[in-house]
């Protein structure tokens, strides 16, 4: 039974708990993003629904749908998110530099390279 208590009270399998709800709720945040901006589409150039769109009898227009809401998708998660999510991430968690400008952790690796060089 302790063990189970351990299963249950580990941090990461609580973290995952919260990233599926709140990955659920975000989806459909999205997807209502995607909805406004289909809608958009089809206020200046007609229907946004493309499923009935079949040349030479060839049904592609779902397809097309999806692709149009995919590449709008990943537009809003990438400008919508990840974009601000860097730049406040740079901002206020800033990268250690050393006073040569390089990165910390770049310069920790130049020193143990070095010091194994002298070494060898």
């Amino acid at each position: 039974m302790s063990g189970f208590k351990k299963f249950l009270l580990q941090g990461s399998l609580v973290e995952l708990a919260v990233a599926f709800v709140i990955g659920g709720a975000f989806a459909t945040v999205v997807k209502a993003m995607v909805a406004v901006i289909m809608d958009l589409i089809g206020k200046a150039g007609g229907t946004p629904n493309f499923s009935t769109y079949a040349p030479k009898g060839i049904h592609v227009g779902d397809l097309l749908t999806a692709a149009v809401g995919f590449v709008i998708l990943a537009a809003v998660v990438y400008f919508g998110v990840v974009m601000p999510y860097t730049k406040a991430k740079e901002r206020f968690f800033p990268d250690p530099v050393t006073e040569e400008g390089v990165p910390a952790d770049i310069a920790l690796l130049t020193e143990i390279r070095d010091a194994l060089q002298a070494k060898a």
